[in-house]
């Protein structure tokens, strides 16, 4: 990957994010399925944890309610000011946060007892890199937990160009197949795998995205037109007036030896 696709893509994201930073925070979809990060991560209160693509700090201020410590990085800076403002509104005291990207991670190896990330790897230019660097900052006998959208193989292509037009830093979707794939080559033991659907009211997911109205209309014609079809793979629905679809979240842990 050239140094300056790199450097593009960075630009895309922190724009896109810049945007979304407020809207993304107040999203309620994005408070879902907390307990699950937490049943699976078996994080403790002596556990020393890093949150990847924090973003608003959601799944980071979560944690901190059962860690010893949490340090939450992202690449935006309006991000992380969402997250310094909801770890102040929680009264949290042992969370810190950071301004950089996730490759390479600007810390030592064997720094953290837990690295978890959720809803970045489909942001990633090289998701085997950025998980590559999640295990080189975990400490042995630690655990690295993904969790983001996995679609099957055979919907990945439609998936990707949806998302693509609702938001140019979206890379790819990882498939089943590939994120299966992706960590059983890591290195990490005892991997454990779930997921959950996402469900999501279409109108507001657009309103706190940035992309042009011509855009918007692109992809509410994709939506509509694929129910009762699924090409998309996201069960695409009215429920009421309302249009909805459903995010296949899966969610992998694995050991450092």
């Amino acid at each position: 990957m050239s140094q300056e696709n790199t450097r593009k893509h960075i630009e895309k994201v922190v724009s896109q994010f810049t945007k979304q930073a407020i809207p993304f925070a107040e999203l309620s979809i994005h408070l879902g399925a907390m307990e699950l990060l937490v049943e699976m991560s078996e994080v403790n209160n002596k556990d020393e944890v890093l949150d990847v693509a924090c973003g608003p700090g959601l799944v980071a201020c979560e944690f901190a309610r059962h860690a010893s410590h949490v340090t939450g990085i992202d690449i935006t800076e309006a991000m992380i000011d969402q997250a310094r403002e909801k770890g102040r509104g929680n009264n949290l005291s042992n969370v810190s946060w950071k301004i950089t990207n996730a490759v390479p991670l600007p810390f030592d190896n064997d720094s953290f007892s837990l690295v978890i990330t959720r809803y970045s790897f489909h942001h990633f230019l090289e998701p085997e890199k950025a998980l590559e660097e999640m295990i080189r900052v975990c400490k042995p006998g630690g655990c690295v937990l993904v969790a983001d959208v996995c679609v099957k193989d055979e919907h990945s292509t439609k998936y990707d160009r949806m998302e693509k037009i609702r938001d140019d830093s979206h890379v790819h979707a990882l498939t089943e197949s590939e994120f299966t794939e992706m960590f059983q080559l890591s290195g990490l033991t005892d991997i454990k795998r779930s997921g959950y659907g996402l469900d999501t009211e279409v109108k507001s997911l657009l309103s706190a995205s940035s992309h042009t109205p011509s855009d918007s209309e692109e992809v509410l014609n994709m939506i509509t037109t694929d129910i009762g079809v699924d090409n998309l793979g996201i069960n695409a629905r009215y429920e009421g007036e309302q249009l909805m679809f459903t995010f296949p979240i899966a969610v992998f842990t694995g050991k450092k030896e």
